[in-house]
C-alpha cells in the first residue's frame, strides 16, 4: 500500500520543472497523495503545463503576500479535499536581486521586509489557515525548505541567509505550538540545486564546485533526493519527528574548514 494513500497535500512554490516543490509534488503523488498546487499569476502557464503530469491535480491561484488570497486558497483546498488537509508544503523564497548583489550592510529596509515577508512570514500565515483543516483529519505535516546559509556565511546569499535563519526559528516555534494537535512541522535543508531562485544568486556555479570538493560524498544532489527526504518527513514513517531540520546535502553541513 502506498505510504500516502488517501492523504491530501497542498503545495506552494512550484515555478518550473526544476523547482524543489515540483519534485516533492511528484514524490507525494507517487505514494498516493491527492495534490493541489498553488501558483502565482506570472507562473500560471508553467505550472499548468506541469500539473497535467499528475492526474487529478487541482490548481489554485495565490499570491502569498496577500492575506485574502491565502485565505481563499485554503478555502478552495478545503472544498477540494472535503474539509481536511494532511500535508502542507511551503517552498517559497524570494529576495530582491539588488539585495543579493550589494554588500550586506547596504541591505535596504524595503528589501529586508520583502524578503522576510515572502520567505518567512508566509509559512506562519499558511500554518494559521492549515491548522483547522489538519485538525479535521486528526493531525498533519507541515514542511518547509531551508538552506545551510542559515548558520554559515555563504557569499552572495546575504539577506536570504538571514531569512532562512528566521524561517528555521519559525518552524521550531510552530512545531512547539502545534504538537498538541498532532501537527508536525519540519524542514529539509538541501544542498545547492539548479532552481530558479538559486540562479538569482551570483557566483552560484562557482559555489557548486566548492560544494562538490568539500562534501563527504563529493557530489551535488538532485531534486528527487530532496523530494524523497520530504516524502519521508510527511509520511507516517516520521510520525515522531517534529521541529527538525533534515540535511540533504551529501554531508556538506558536517564539514569544518
Amino acid at each position: 500500500m502506498p505510504l500516502l494513500e488517501g492523504k491530501t497535500a497542498l503545495i506552494f512554490g512550484v515555478a518550473n520543472d526544476r523547482s524543489i516543490a515540483w519534485a516533492i509534488a511528484q514524490a507525494l503523488a507517487r505514494e498516493g497523495a491527492h495534490i493541489a498546487l498553488t501558483y502565482q499569476e506570472r507562473m500560471e502557464r508553467f505550472v499548468r503545463k506541469l500539473a497535467v503530469e499528475i492526474p487529478d491535480t487541482t490548481l489554485i491561484p495565490c499570491d502569498v503576500q496577500d492575506d485574502h488570497q491565502l485565505e481563499a486558497a485554503f478555502a478552495q483546498a478545503a472544498e477540494i479535499f472535503d474539509g481536511g488537509l494532511d500535508i502542507l508544503i511551503h517552498s517559497v523564497a524570494f529576495a530582491p536581486r539588488q539585495e543579493l548583489e550589494d554588500p550586506f550592510r547596504n541591505t535596504t529596509r524595503a528589501g529586508f521586509q520583502a524578503t522576510m515577508d515572502i520567505s518567512v512570514y508566509s509559512l506562519i500565515a499558511m500554518a494559521k489557515y492549515a491548522v483547522p483543516l489538519m485538525q479535521a483529519r486528526g493531525g498533519g505535516s507541515i514542511l518547509t525548505s531551508t538552506y545551510v546559509a542559515s548558520e554559515q556565511v555563504i557569499p552572495k546569499y546575504k539577506v536570504m541567509g538571514v531569512a532562512k535563519a528566521a524561517l528555521e526559528g519559525s518552524m521550531r516555534y510552530l512545531a512547539g505550538e502545534l504538537g498538541e494537535y498532532n501537527i508536525r512541522v519540519n524542514a529539509i535543508s538541501p544542498g545547492p540545486l539548479n532552481t530558479l531562485s538559486a540562479r538569482g544568486v551570483s557566483g552560484f556555479t562557482n559555489f557548486l564546485d566548492i560544494f562538490t570538493n568539500r562534501a563527504p560524498l563529493h557530489r551535488t544532489i538532485e531534486q528527487d533526493e530532496a523530494a524523497d527526504a520530504a516524502l519521508f518527513l510527511c509520511s507516517p514513517l516520521a510520525r515522531a519527528i517534529t521541529g527538525e531540520v533534515l540535511y540533504v546535502d551529501a554531508g556538506y553541513n558536517i564539514m569544518g574548514v
